[in-house]
């Protein structure tokens, strides 16, 4: 992908746009998925949201072994037997989408979409009138919306200008100059935390916890604020953790905790993209536990929900 698009104000790379979502906010809301993290999550649920650049997914279910694809793959990098299926090496492929092109049963689909600001907008409010119902509106996530801050200004700029309630997910991981910007067009701040150690921290995102712990107490009181914790069985979901969370949570103002359940989505999607999903034996928290955490943080003074 272009470098420069990455702090463009005019276009970005958006993976999804989810209508009807019901949990990243208020209200019914449409959420905006931008492309590229710089958090390398082990168990990562959207692993297709974590490079910058388009990329080539695969449903294999749905191949009739036509050898459309194989035949306009110019890197001659898609191979089809009745033994195999259908194989892609992924070193060949330069993620050119020439084979999604001409796949008509959409088994190859491009995951990444170049949009603008103004595309984006146009299709957020074609919902306008459930968020006006149920006091929601739209919310950017990703991926991490500061990797393409100018793009997520002017999204929320635009979002502002039409009247919509707009809500930032975020892991915080950025400057503070662009979140800073961010939060004078955001009503509601929906802040993740992965885990409050450094060492467990880097060691399972790629990335220490310093930026991110001094970016929620630098943007606490500029907008609502929600913190967000994907519980990962055996990693962060011990009471001691669950503490610390909701005492940062007083400290930084939270009206309350989400607390999200591990799923296995990104199982799936890794191997639709050919890659390896590097924690498989990851396990959700039992739902009993999970329950016991929330009666915790609301013991402890703090509104908290599952959301899964």
């Amino acid at each position: 992908m272009d470098s420069s698009l990455l702090r463009s104000p005019e276009k970005g790379v958006v993976f999804n746009i989810q209508r009807f979502s019901v949990h990243d906010g208020p209200g019914i809301r449409t959420t905006v998925f931008l492309k590229g993290c710089p958090l390398g999550c082990l168990w990562c649920s959207n692993p297709e949201s974590q490079d910058f650049a388009a990329e080539l997914m695969t449903r294999d279910i749905l191949c009739t072994g036509c050898g459309a694809c194989v035949k306009i793959c110019p890197e001659d990098a898609i191979t089809i037997t009745r033994k195999t299926g259908r194989i892609i090496d992924r070193k060949k492929c330069n993620n050119c989408m020439l084979c999604v092109d001409v796949c008509a049963y959409q088994s190859l689909t491009a995951c990444g979409k170049e949009m603008s600001a103004e595309e984006i907008v146009t299709e957020v409010l074609k919902d306008k009138l459930f968020y006006k119902n149920s006091g929601g509106g739209v919310t950017l996530s990703g991926g991490e919306p500061l990797s393409q801050s100018g793009f997520a200004l002017q999204i929320l700029r635009l979002c502002k200008s039409k009247g919509l309630h707009s809500a930032l997910d975020t892991s915080g991981y950025g400057r503070w100059e662009d979140l800073e910007k961010l939060l004078e067009f955001t009503d509601l701040l929906l802040f993740d935390i992965k885990h409050l150690d450094e060492k467990t921290h880097k060691k399972t995102t790629g990335v220490d916890n310093k930026i991110i712990l001094d970016n929620l107490r630098k943007a606490a009181g500029k907008a609502r604020l929600w913190l967000r914790m994907p519980l990962i069985a055996g990693y962060n979901d011990g009471e001691e953790h669950i503490r610390k969370a909701a005492l940062l949570a007083k400290e930084t103002g939270a009206q309350k905790i989400s607390l999200l359940a591990y799923h296995e989505g990104g199982k799936n999607k890794s191997t639709q993209m050919g890659k390896a999903y590097p924690m498989p034996d990851t396990k959700a928290p039992a739902d009993s536990h999970i329950q016991s955490l929330k009666v915790l943080i609301e013991e402890m003074g703090l509104a908290a929900t599952i959301d899964n």
